[in-house]
Protein backbone atom coordinates (compact mmCIF):
# COMPACT_ATOMS: atom_id res chain seq x y z
CA UNK A 1 0.00 0.00 0.00
CA UNK A 2 1.49 3.31 -1.06
CA UNK A 3 2.08 6.17 1.34
CA UNK A 4 -0.43 8.96 1.65
CA UNK A 5 0.35 12.46 0.44
CA UNK A 6 1.25 14.96 3.10
CA UNK A 7 -1.42 17.60 3.67
CA UNK A 8 0.24 20.97 3.21
CA UNK A 9 -1.00 24.39 4.20
CA UNK A 10 -3.60 25.87 1.87
CA UNK A 11 -2.54 28.60 -0.53
CA UNK A 12 -4.09 30.75 -3.25
CA UNK A 13 -2.95 30.22 -6.82
CA UNK A 14 -2.18 33.61 -8.40
CA UNK A 15 -4.41 34.55 -11.30
CA UNK A 16 -3.18 35.47 -14.75
CA UNK A 17 -1.25 38.72 -14.69
CA UNK A 18 -1.03 41.29 -17.43
CA UNK A 19 -0.33 44.94 -18.05
CA UNK A 20 -1.43 47.48 -20.62
CA UNK A 21 1.12 50.04 -21.83
CA UNK A 22 0.59 52.83 -24.31
CA UNK A 23 2.76 54.74 -26.73
CA UNK A 24 2.07 57.37 -29.34
CA UNK A 25 2.45 56.30 -32.96
CA UNK A 26 3.82 59.35 -34.73
CA UNK A 27 2.70 58.58 -38.27
CA UNK A 28 2.66 61.01 -41.16
CA UNK A 29 -0.36 61.73 -43.34
CA UNK A 30 0.50 59.05 -45.89
CA UNK A 31 1.12 56.41 -43.22
CA UNK A 32 -2.00 57.39 -41.25
CA UNK A 33 -4.17 56.66 -44.27
CA UNK A 34 -3.22 52.96 -44.14
CA UNK A 35 -4.34 52.09 -40.58
CA UNK A 36 -7.43 54.23 -41.12
CA UNK A 37 -8.38 52.31 -44.26
CA UNK A 38 -7.63 48.95 -42.65
CA UNK A 39 -9.60 49.84 -39.51
CA UNK A 40 -12.61 51.03 -41.48
CA UNK A 41 -12.60 48.00 -43.79
CA UNK A 42 -12.52 45.65 -40.77
CA UNK A 43 -15.02 47.65 -38.72
CA UNK A 44 -18.01 46.58 -40.78
CA UNK A 45 -17.26 42.80 -40.55
CA UNK A 46 -16.64 43.21 -36.81
CA UNK A 47 -20.05 44.85 -36.34
CA UNK A 48 -21.72 42.15 -38.41
CA UNK A 49 -20.02 39.39 -36.43
CA UNK A 50 -21.19 40.91 -33.13
CA UNK A 51 -24.77 41.02 -34.45
CA UNK A 52 -24.55 37.40 -35.63
CA UNK A 53 -23.16 36.23 -32.27
CA UNK A 54 -26.01 37.98 -30.47
CA UNK A 55 -28.60 36.35 -32.75
CA UNK A 56 -27.16 32.89 -32.06
CA UNK A 57 -27.64 33.35 -28.31
CA UNK A 58 -27.23 30.18 -26.26
CA UNK A 59 -27.17 28.02 -29.40
CA UNK A 60 -23.61 29.13 -30.11
CA UNK A 61 -20.94 26.42 -30.07
CA UNK A 62 -17.54 25.63 -31.56
CA UNK A 63 -19.07 24.70 -34.92
CA UNK A 64 -20.93 28.01 -35.14
CA UNK A 65 -17.72 29.83 -34.24
CA UNK A 66 -15.90 28.05 -37.08
CA UNK A 67 -18.64 29.04 -39.55
CA UNK A 68 -18.41 32.70 -38.50
CA UNK A 69 -14.65 32.65 -38.78
CA UNK A 70 -14.71 31.11 -42.28
CA UNK A 71 -17.20 33.72 -43.49
CA UNK A 72 -14.92 36.49 -42.19
CA UNK A 73 -11.75 34.99 -43.65
CA UNK A 74 -12.81 35.68 -47.23
CA UNK A 75 -13.46 39.35 -46.39
CA UNK A 76 -10.21 39.86 -44.46
CA UNK A 77 -7.75 37.06 -43.67
CA UNK A 78 -7.57 34.07 -41.35
CA UNK A 79 -5.61 36.06 -38.76
CA UNK A 80 -7.94 39.03 -38.78
CA UNK A 81 -10.96 36.71 -38.70
CA UNK A 82 -9.60 35.09 -35.54
CA UNK A 83 -9.02 38.49 -33.92
CA UNK A 84 -12.53 39.69 -34.82
CA UNK A 85 -14.29 36.63 -33.44
CA UNK A 86 -12.25 36.73 -30.23
CA UNK A 87 -13.07 40.40 -29.78
CA UNK A 88 -16.75 39.61 -30.34
CA UNK A 89 -16.68 37.02 -27.55
CA UNK A 90 -14.86 39.49 -25.29
CA UNK A 91 -17.71 41.96 -25.83
CA UNK A 92 -20.57 39.43 -25.60
CA UNK A 93 -19.44 37.92 -22.29
CA UNK A 94 -19.47 41.14 -20.19
CA UNK A 95 -22.73 42.17 -21.85
CA UNK A 96 -24.20 38.86 -20.66
CA UNK A 97 -22.94 39.51 -17.12
CA UNK A 98 -24.38 43.02 -17.24
CA UNK A 99 -27.71 41.55 -18.33
CA UNK A 100 -27.71 39.26 -15.28
CA UNK A 101 -26.96 42.22 -13.00
CA UNK A 102 -29.80 44.19 -14.64
CA UNK A 103 -32.19 41.33 -13.94
CA UNK A 104 -31.17 41.34 -10.29
CA UNK A 105 -31.74 45.10 -9.99
CA UNK A 106 -35.20 44.91 -11.58
CA UNK A 107 -36.29 42.05 -9.33
CA UNK A 108 -35.01 43.89 -6.27
CA UNK A 109 -36.89 47.07 -7.19
CA UNK A 110 -40.10 45.12 -7.80
CA UNK A 111 -39.79 43.27 -4.48
CA UNK A 112 -39.21 46.56 -2.65
CA UNK A 113 -42.29 48.22 -4.15
CA UNK A 114 -44.51 45.16 -3.61
CA UNK A 115 -43.59 45.06 0.09
CA UNK A 116 -44.77 48.62 0.75
CA UNK A 117 -48.56 48.29 0.18
CA UNK A 118 -48.72 45.88 3.14
CA UNK A 119 -47.63 48.70 5.46
CA UNK A 120 -50.12 51.30 6.75
CA UNK A 121 -50.03 54.74 5.14
CA UNK A 122 -47.44 56.93 6.83
CA UNK A 123 -45.83 54.03 8.76
CA UNK A 124 -42.10 54.44 9.42
CA UNK A 125 -39.47 51.93 8.44
CA UNK A 126 -38.16 49.49 11.05
CA UNK A 127 -34.82 48.01 10.01
CA UNK A 128 -34.62 45.68 13.00
CA UNK A 129 -37.98 44.12 12.15
CA UNK A 130 -37.26 44.23 8.42
CA UNK A 131 -40.19 46.53 7.69
CA UNK A 132 -40.15 49.16 4.94
CA UNK A 133 -41.71 52.60 5.06
CA UNK A 134 -45.37 52.95 4.16
CA UNK A 135 -46.62 55.35 1.49
CA UNK A 136 -46.90 58.94 2.63
CA UNK A 137 -50.02 59.62 0.57
CA UNK A 138 -52.41 58.11 -1.96
CA UNK A 139 -50.67 60.11 -4.70
CA UNK A 140 -47.35 58.42 -3.90
CA UNK A 141 -49.07 55.03 -3.89
CA UNK A 142 -50.54 55.74 -7.35
CA UNK A 143 -47.15 56.81 -8.76
CA UNK A 144 -45.40 53.75 -7.35
CA UNK A 145 -48.15 51.47 -8.69
CA UNK A 146 -47.55 52.80 -12.20
CA UNK A 147 -43.80 52.37 -11.74
CA UNK A 148 -44.37 48.78 -10.59
CA UNK A 149 -46.25 47.92 -13.80
CA UNK A 150 -43.50 49.51 -15.90
CA UNK A 151 -40.80 47.56 -14.06
CA UNK A 152 -42.69 44.27 -14.51
CA UNK A 153 -43.05 44.91 -18.25
CA UNK A 154 -39.34 45.69 -18.49
CA UNK A 155 -38.50 42.57 -16.46
CA UNK A 156 -40.53 40.37 -18.80
CA UNK A 157 -38.58 41.68 -21.80
CA UNK A 158 -35.18 41.19 -20.15
CA UNK A 159 -36.10 37.69 -18.91
CA UNK A 160 -37.08 36.69 -22.44
CA UNK A 161 -33.78 38.01 -23.80
CA UNK A 162 -31.87 36.23 -21.02
CA UNK A 163 -33.58 32.92 -21.80
CA UNK A 164 -32.72 33.35 -25.49
CA UNK A 165 -29.14 34.44 -24.75
CA UNK A 166 -29.61 37.68 -26.68
CA UNK A 167 -27.62 40.69 -25.50
CA UNK A 168 -27.37 44.26 -26.74
CA UNK A 169 -24.03 45.77 -27.68
CA UNK A 170 -22.91 48.83 -29.62
CA UNK A 171 -19.53 48.99 -31.32
CA UNK A 172 -18.04 52.36 -30.54
CA UNK A 173 -20.01 52.76 -27.32
CA UNK A 174 -23.61 53.61 -26.54
CA UNK A 175 -22.74 57.04 -25.12
CA UNK A 176 -21.20 58.25 -28.37
CA UNK A 177 -24.10 56.82 -30.38
CA UNK A 178 -26.57 58.85 -28.32
CA UNK A 179 -24.77 62.18 -28.82
CA UNK A 180 -26.46 62.53 -32.22
CA UNK A 181 -29.59 63.61 -30.30
CA UNK A 182 -27.78 66.20 -28.17
CA UNK A 183 -24.95 67.60 -30.25
CA UNK A 184 -25.16 71.08 -28.76
CA UNK A 185 -24.99 69.82 -25.18
CA UNK A 186 -22.01 67.62 -26.10
CA UNK A 187 -20.25 70.53 -27.79
CA UNK A 188 -19.94 68.65 -31.08
CA UNK A 189 -20.89 69.33 -34.65
CA UNK A 190 -22.33 66.59 -36.83
CA UNK A 191 -19.06 66.30 -38.76
CA UNK A 192 -16.97 65.97 -35.57
CA UNK A 193 -19.36 63.39 -34.17
CA UNK A 194 -19.17 61.32 -37.34
CA UNK A 195 -15.35 61.43 -37.23
CA UNK A 196 -15.27 60.26 -33.61
CA UNK A 197 -17.88 57.62 -34.32
CA UNK A 198 -15.93 56.29 -37.30
CA UNK A 199 -12.70 56.17 -35.26
CA UNK A 200 -14.34 54.28 -32.39
CA UNK A 201 -15.91 51.75 -34.77
CA UNK A 202 -12.59 50.93 -36.46
CA UNK A 203 -11.17 47.50 -35.78
CA UNK A 204 -7.41 47.39 -35.36
CA UNK A 205 -6.77 44.89 -32.58
CA UNK A 206 -4.95 41.55 -32.51
CA UNK A 207 -4.65 39.20 -29.54
CA UNK A 208 -1.47 37.51 -30.74
CA UNK A 209 -0.35 34.01 -29.84
CA UNK A 210 2.54 32.25 -28.13
CA UNK A 211 4.92 30.60 -30.55
CA UNK A 212 4.19 33.15 -33.26
CA UNK A 213 6.97 35.39 -34.48
CA UNK A 214 7.38 38.27 -31.98
CA UNK A 215 4.20 37.11 -30.27
CA UNK A 216 1.83 38.51 -32.88
CA UNK A 217 1.74 38.01 -36.64
CA UNK A 218 -1.19 40.32 -37.35
CA UNK A 219 0.19 43.52 -35.83
CA UNK A 220 3.92 42.98 -35.48
CA UNK A 221 6.32 45.18 -33.51
CA UNK A 222 10.04 44.39 -33.65
CA UNK A 223 12.57 44.94 -30.87
CA UNK A 224 13.59 48.18 -32.61
CA UNK A 225 10.00 49.49 -32.56
CA UNK A 226 9.13 48.98 -36.24
CA UNK A 227 5.40 48.36 -36.73
CA UNK A 228 3.91 46.33 -39.56
CA UNK A 229 0.26 45.50 -40.17
CA UNK A 230 -1.14 42.45 -41.92
CA UNK A 231 -3.44 43.83 -44.62
CA UNK A 232 -6.89 42.28 -45.14
CA UNK A 233 -7.51 40.56 -48.47
CA UNK A 234 -9.18 43.53 -50.28
CA UNK A 235 -6.17 45.76 -49.44
CA UNK A 236 -3.32 43.24 -49.67
CA UNK A 237 -1.36 44.94 -52.47
CA UNK A 238 1.92 45.35 -50.56
CA UNK A 239 4.69 42.69 -50.64
CA UNK A 240 3.77 39.67 -48.47
CA UNK A 241 0.48 41.40 -47.70
CA UNK A 242 2.04 43.58 -45.00
CA UNK A 243 2.51 47.32 -44.66
CA UNK A 244 5.48 48.68 -42.72
CA UNK A 245 4.82 52.00 -41.01
CA UNK A 246 7.51 54.64 -41.12
CA UNK A 247 6.99 55.57 -37.46
CA UNK A 248 8.41 53.52 -34.60
CA UNK A 249 7.15 52.93 -31.07
CA UNK A 250 9.04 52.79 -27.80
CA UNK A 251 7.28 51.48 -24.73
CA UNK A 252 8.87 53.46 -21.90
CA UNK A 253 6.63 51.97 -19.21
CA UNK A 254 7.40 48.28 -18.58
CA UNK A 255 9.26 48.20 -21.86
CA UNK A 256 11.70 45.54 -20.67
CA UNK A 257 8.83 43.16 -19.88
CA UNK A 258 7.43 43.70 -23.37
CA UNK A 259 10.87 43.11 -24.89
CA UNK A 260 11.32 39.88 -22.93
CA UNK A 261 7.98 38.59 -24.23
CA UNK A 262 8.57 39.30 -27.91
CA UNK A 263 12.12 37.94 -27.71
CA UNK A 264 10.72 34.65 -26.41
CA UNK A 265 7.86 34.75 -28.98
CA UNK A 266 5.22 34.93 -26.24
CA UNK A 267 1.77 36.33 -26.96
CA UNK A 268 1.42 40.11 -27.00
CA UNK A 269 -1.86 41.83 -27.87
CA UNK A 270 -1.88 45.15 -29.73
CA UNK A 271 -4.59 47.71 -30.37
CA UNK A 272 -4.17 50.77 -32.57
CA UNK A 273 -6.55 53.57 -31.62
CA UNK A 274 -7.16 56.94 -33.29
CA UNK A 275 -7.80 59.85 -30.92
CA UNK A 276 -9.68 62.23 -33.19
CA UNK A 277 -9.84 65.06 -30.64
CA UNK A 278 -6.03 65.18 -30.30
CA UNK A 279 -5.20 63.98 -33.78
CA UNK A 280 -3.07 61.14 -32.40
CA UNK A 281 -2.64 57.44 -33.10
Amino acid sequence: MGGLREVAASFVVPGPAGAAVRDRLRVGESDAAVPAEVGISLGSPAAGDLAERSRQGLAHDAAAWAVRKRSLTGRSSARWAGSITEATHDQWAPARRGQAAHLGRLRGQIASIEARPTRPSGAKADKRAGLVRGYASRGEWHAESRRLHALKDRLAVVEAEWAAGRVHGVRGGKSLARTRHRLQAAGLGEGARRERRRAERMFLAAHGGSGKRLGNETIRVTDTGQVSIKLPAPLAHAPHGRYLLGATVRFRHRGQEWLDRITANRAVAYRIHHDVARGRW
